[in-house]
């Protein structure tokens, strides 16, 4: 797994120069990349492959309901599941994917490469969701010297993780961290082969169901000034050829946090069908995740301003701790957080 990552450095220098998006390739023959169509539809490629998680939001209530198949019935949507955003950044690099939900601490990997993707969307704010989790003999972060605590590399989780180290003091020299994806994090957890691991829901309420404990979660460590968020991206080819198409899928997020907000139990149930779980035991989960509409995203907090500064911190931070080679200047990170889409929703 650690030579599969390490090697995408490579892939990513070439993808770089040649990218183009998938769902872009299929219907330009007709040179229109005005935002509507002649007969008033959103002008959209004959498809968009979509990069999703299993990760209780609602890009799964989009997913579930059909709502984006519906807004444009013209094109096929193609969801393609991934484990964790490290995946995701390297199917962008591949030119495979159009759109993507990926981690904050995975874009700020992807923007200091560069990947040309941007960032329309907030899918949530994670809080408690993500978490450490370990045995039920380590009572501190201290104690975890020596350990095996699992997490997937280049993920919201392994960056949370390693700030967690770092506040106690600790490294990932002094950790024996394991690569692994969060199925099968559950899978060691149960074997016994690890002492702990950090990693989001589903698979965290599974780790505590099966006799594990927080020690610290997202929500601790966004006190202290290291918020992580799941983000969309979109290639920018994407973005530049079919912007109104953008804007439609960023209108079925939007109704999907209003559509929680209006119904939790309902939202929970959509989501719950696509993680094969019940709605009652999605739904703490939802709870544990923070959801931002449109109009509240396009804000000076978020996508106006304070998310492209929390990116650029968040390569900086993963630059000190040799995760990666080099940090973009702070303008690639701002010019990268496009609020335009979520304005145009939510204004």
């Amino acid at each position: 797994m650690l030579n599969r990552r390490a090697g995408v450095v490579a892939l990513l220098a070439s993808a770089v120069l040649g990218l183009a998006a998938c769902g872009g390739d299929d219907d330009n023959a007709s040179g229109a990349s005005a935002s509507t169509t002649a007969s008033g539809k959103p002008a959209a490629p004959k498809s968009i492959t979509i990069a999703y998680q299993a990760i209780p939001n609602g890009d799964l209530v989009v997913k579930h309901e059909g709502w984006l198949e519906k807004a444009l019935p013209d094109t096929k949507i193609e969801w393609k599941l991934f484990d964790s955003g490290g995946a995701v950044n390297e199917a962008v690099a591949a030119g495979s994917v159009d759109i993507g939900l990926a981690g904050s601490s995975p874009v700020s990997r992807g923007l200091s490469q560069p990947l040309p993707y941007e960032v329309p969307w907030i899918h949530d704010v994670i809080g408690k969701a993500e978490a450490l989790v370990v045995k039920k003999d380590i009572t501190s972060i201290e104690q975890l010297k020596g350990k095996k605590v699992a997490t997937p590399l280049a993920s919201t989780s392994h960056y949370s993780l390693l700030a967690a180290l770092a506040d106690a003091g600790l490294s990932s020299k002094d950790v024996k961290v394991i690569d692994a994806e969060p199925d099968d994090i559950y899978a060691a957890w149960s074997r016994g082969d690890i002492d702990g691991a950090y990693v989001w829901n589903p698979n965290l309420a599974k780790l505590v169901k099966d006799g594990g404990h927080v020690l610290v979660s997202s929500e601790d460590l966004a006190k202290e000034g290291k918020t992580t968020y799941d983000l969309a991206v979109v290639t920018k080819d994407f973005a530049g050829k079919y912007p109104d198409a953008v804007k439609t899928w960023v209108a079925q997020q939007d109704k999907a946090v209003k559509f929680y907000r209006s119904d939790p139990n309902a939202a929970a149930a959509s989501v719950g069908a696509e993680l094969n779980i019940s709605a009652d035991e999605v739904l703490p989960q939802m709870k544990d995740l923070i959801f931002l509409d449109a109009a509240e995203q396009a804000g000076a907090d978020y996508l106006g301003g304070g998310l492209a500064k929390n990116l650029f911190a968040a390569a900086q931070f993963n630059k000190e701790l040799g995760q990666i080679p080099k940090v973009a200047d702070e303008a690639s990170y701002t010019s990268s957080v496009n609020a335009t889409f979520a304005s145009g929703v939510g204004g």
